[in-house]
């Protein structure tokens, strides 16, 4: 029962952190741009003109919400990490490096909430790259420290999900966005690890009973969404 839980906490963890950012970004009297402005700028305690990366007036009025909804997430993706066990994961190391680090990039979220950018930045700098690098990470290696159950096509996108998110932090903080702005490129770089939190806790909640023999030391087929 418990990876049930591991589950459900990963998949209100992502719906309330989206919730959250629509709530909060619909508050400015300023249009809010997934484009233009950072995902940080919707917890920044203060109104003030941004410099960097890129120029631009930030005003959240609801930046507590929006840092309560950062603490909420980031504790949620560590009891998922936690509790999803043998139930998502292999033995070995590659699993257990891949768990320590999305647990860190829970981490990184509580971090980003508690400091926002313009309260503390070093420390926000520090989640962001818990989140962003050390998150991805653990999402390449996740694809091969998932269990064997995981039908091989959902590894394998699992590990690209994790590429794909790591080039565009690099891209990111190069300054190159490729036309989607710097909070487009931002969210390429970030949003990956939410939609694997996502479709991994859904997957794990809707699985036929039959396939609900996958407690640790019983055999059991692969996923079935169908």
């Amino acid at each position: 029962m418990k990876f049930r839980i591991g589950y459900a906490a990963w998949i209100v963890g992502v719906v309330q952190f989206f919730v959250i950012h629509g709530i909060t970004e619909s508050a400015w009297s300023r249009p809010y741009s997934w484009a233009q402005n950072n995902i940080s700028d919707l917890g920044n305690a203060l109104c003030a003109l941004q410099a960097t990366p890129e120029p631009r007036y930030v005003c959240s009025p609801e930046h507590g919400l929006m840092n309560g909804s950062f603490i909420a997430l980031g504790v949620l993706l560590v009891v998922g990490a936690a509790l999803t066990g043998d139930a998502l994961w292999r033995k070995g190391p590659a699993a257990a490096l891949a768990r320590l680090l999305l647990a860190g990039a829970g981490a990184g979220f509580v971090l980003a909430g508690l400091a926002p950018a313009d309260v503390d930045e070093n420390q926000h700098v520090l989640g962001a790259l818990l989140i962003m690098a050390g998150g991805n990470i653990g999402l390449v290696l996740a694809g091969s420290g998932l269990a064997g159950r995981v039908r091989p096509p959902l590894r394998r996108a699992t590990a690209l999900l994790g590429i794909t998110a790591i080039a565009a932090l690099g891209l990111f903080l190069s300054g190159h966005y490729l036309g989607l702005g710097m909070g487009g490129m931002e969210r390429v770089a970030a949003f990956p690890l939410l939609l694997w939190a996502l479709a991994a806790g859904t997957l794990g909640l809707v699985r036929r009973p039959e396939d609900r023999r996958e407690e640790p030391g019983v055999s059991a087929p692969r996923w079935r969404t169908a």
